[in-house]
This record gives C-alpha cells, structure tokens and sequence, in this order.
C-alpha cells in the first residue's frame, strides 16, 4: 500500500489536507471520502485497509476548519463552500486517476454533503455512498438549534459545543475512547453551520427524484447521531431504480467503525465490484 499526502486549493483558495492510500499495482477505481463533522483523513482506515489491498485507490481530505484543513472549527459562510471543495477535491483525482472510475462517499454530515453534490453535479461519478447520512433528527438538544436560528442573522460565527454524546458514535469501546483523545477532532458547531444543514436537508428531501447515479445508504438502526429515518425518507423519494438502502439492527454511527465493520465492509465492496462489472451481479447478505 501506497501512501501520500498533501494539499489542494478548495474554495477561496483555502489550502485543504488530504490524505490517499493506492494499491501497488493500477487501481481499478477510486473512492472519494467526505467525512463527518469533527472528523479527519486519519480515521478511515479500516475502508482503506480493506478496499486498498483490493484494487482501489482511496483518497480522503479534511473538511475546512476540521482535521489539518484551515478555518474555524465547525464554520462554513454558505454551503456552496463545501461543494466547491468537492469539486477541486475530484478534480485532483481526475487528473491523478484520469481513466479510472471514481465513486463518492460521504459520512453524516459528509454524507448530506455528498449528496447535495451529486444531485446539482453528477457528472464523471460512477456512483455514490453514504454511511449515515444526517438526513433526519440529529442528536443536538432542541435548546441549541433554537439558539442557532436566533444568532445566525447576527453572530453567525458562534460557536458551542455540539453536545453528541461520543459513546454513541461506535460499540467498540476502542473507537469511542480515541476519538476523545484524538487532537484532530472536535465536537464544536457554528450557528452559520447549523442553518446552512437544516436548509439543505430540506433541499435535498425535495429535489430527491431528481438523483440519477447508483445509490447505497448504510445506517445503523441504533444510531442516537443521526436517526435512520432520514435515510429511509429520503430513499422512498428516490425514483432512480439503482439505489439500496442497508441497514444494520443494533448498529451505531460509525459503521465502518462498530463492531460489526466486517460485514459492512464487505458488504460495500459487494456493492462497488457490482457496479465495475460490466453485468452487475445480486448483492448477497453480508
């Protein structure tokens, strides 16, 4: 395994980390990673532990004002920001991948991010992932996104901590206790932020039938970050007929993280060899 790292210019030029792990020999496609919120590069190795030994390259970067990436912590001025970091971010994987498939996946708030991307850009994308999605209820206190609509006129800058609880994010106790300590991550939200996903959720919840590339969601069942039902909402509205929604009983957020990442792991790589081939074959149980 092959690993690099760097930066490229986002939106505004700001200066965006990414991290990306290749095969030895030609990868047969690539995966884009959007991760969450307060989340970074560094922690998604068990995707590229399993699907790099396999053939693909895995390229992941770090959200503005997350990981290693510049900007305040949880701030964005407009959402068009992280869709213009997408783009530059598929740009330099084109043009280091030039003739290899690139799928897209993106996780809770990465996934919302993802989606919005998709739905207004699609093109040169062989499809897209999202492990779950912040479509539906967040775990944030009714209290806070009050707050946030009040101040997002006047102090769109504030900041407060989210309040999600850290054990909910996998079972593996492991995982819980370091993303704790991990310097890396954060659990800090901006009024401006909070605005900006309730507005685009609803977004994406209405333009739904207008999605036209394959389509996987992962969700846990007992995920207390974002609930599921955004997911299973958002997928009946989905009149692409290459779509499929997975969920996992008793799994938590992370799923690539939980402890059962095995079968979600091995049940995506199922889902991305099906669409390389040529004569796509039935995904089976994990």
């Amino acid at each position: 395994m092959k690993h690099n790292e760097g930066k490229f210019q986002g939106a505004g030029e700001l200066e965006l980390y990414y991290q990306c792990w290749h095969p030895e020999e030609l990868a047969r496609a690539a995966i884009a990673i959007v991760p969450g919120l307060g989340d970074h590069s560094g922690r998604y190795m068990n995707i590229g532990n399993h699907l790099v030994p396999r053939g693909y390259a895995i390229y992941v970067f770090d959200l503005r004002g997350n990981g290693r990436s510049p900007g305040q912590r949880g701030y964005i001025k407009d959402w068009k920001e992280f869709r213009e970091d997408v783009v530059c971010f598929l740009a330099l994987i084109r043009d280091r991948e030039p003739h290899t498939p690139i799928f897209l996946l993106g996780e809770s708030l990465g996934g919302v991010i993802a989606l919005e991307y998709c739905l207004k850009c699609p093109q040169g994308l062989s499809g897209l992932i999202c492990a779950a999605p912040a479509l539906g209820e967040i775990g944030i206190h009714r209290f806070l996104w009050m707050l946030a609509r009040l101040l997002n006129r006047v102090l769109p800058r504030f900041s407060l901590s989210t309040g999600l609880d850290c054990s909910n994010l996998s079972r593996d106790p492991e995982v819980v206790k370091a993303f704790q300590e991990d310097p890396l991550t954060h659990s800090r939200g901006t009024a401006r932020l909070a605005m900006e996903l309730r507005r685009v959720v609803d977004w994406i919840h209405a333009h739904a039938g207008e999605l036209k590339l394959p389509l996987l969601i992962v969700h846990g069942t007992a995920d207390r970050i974002a609930s599921p039902g955004g997911s299973r909402d958002f997928i009946r509205k989905v009149t692409f007929p290459d779509k499929m929604l997975r969920e996992y009983e008793g799994g938590y957020h992370e799923l690539y993280d939980d402890i059962i990442k095995d079968g979600v792991l091995a049940y995506t790589e199922q889902w991305l060899e099906s669409h390389l081939s040529s004569h796509p074959k039935s995904l089976t149980t994990a």
